[in-house]
């Protein structure tokens, strides 16, 4: 069965759909997710939610923005890192005095990191990469996504696509070219990046 009659299925309350869906994605989802959050539990909990979600809301899946694998994927990657974030400002909140009975300063407190004008920047030239990633052909983007955001290997995302690894090897290369051309002037390009 097809990765998205399954869906269907899902959507449709099919008797053992969700099963099977699991079946067919849970390993890759939970590989993806470890690999992110390292933490087995953190790992599994994000997998609980993705697949949570799919259950709730199969209709959110868009056929023209790449394959169900891409979007199952994309969905373990982002709740991933969202869970890595909130477990560091767990503990950031939740460390012990120091032993030497010295009190923390509201300084030691501050999350270090890009001012205000630079988070702006980011994502303005993120809105950028974004335009420029859905103007690409669904084969090329899905490659991309599956590799630079789901952190898979090119052998990793043949495999999820379906296609042979020079396939995939080729709509890479095809699609940073022309990221490339469309980025062109509109990102600035810092020392040592593509």
């Amino acid at each position: 069965m097809a990765d998205a009659t399954l869906l269907r299925a899902v959507a449709e309350r099919a008797p053992r759909a969700l099963d099977a869906f699991y079946d067919r994605f849970s390993r890759r989802a939970y590989a993806l997710a470890r690999r992110i959050c390292v933490d087995e539990t953190i790992a599994e909990d994000v997998v609980q939610e993705v697949f949570l979600h799919v259950w709730r809301h199969p209709d959110r899946f868009d056929a023209t923005r790449g394959s169900v694998a891409t979007w199952l994927m994309t969905m373990v990657h982002h709740r991933a890192v969202d869970a890595v974030r909130r477990e560091a400002t767990r503990r950031k909140y939740t460390v012990p005095p120091a032993d030497d009975g010295d009190e923390w300063s509201a300084q030691d407190r501050l999350p270090s990191g890009p001012g205000a004008d630079e988070a702006a920047l980011d994502r303005v030239v993120a809105g950028h990469v974004r335009d420029a990633l859905g103007r690409l052909p669904t084969e090329q983007r899905e490659a991309l996504t599956l590799a630079y955001f789901g952190g898979f290997t090119q052998r990793e995302v043949a495999s999820i696509a379906g296609v042979p690894l020079g396939t995939v090897k080729s709509r890479m290369f095809t699609a940073v070219r022309t990221l490339r051309g469309l980025l062109d002037g509109q990102v600035e390009r810092g020392e040592g990046s593509a």
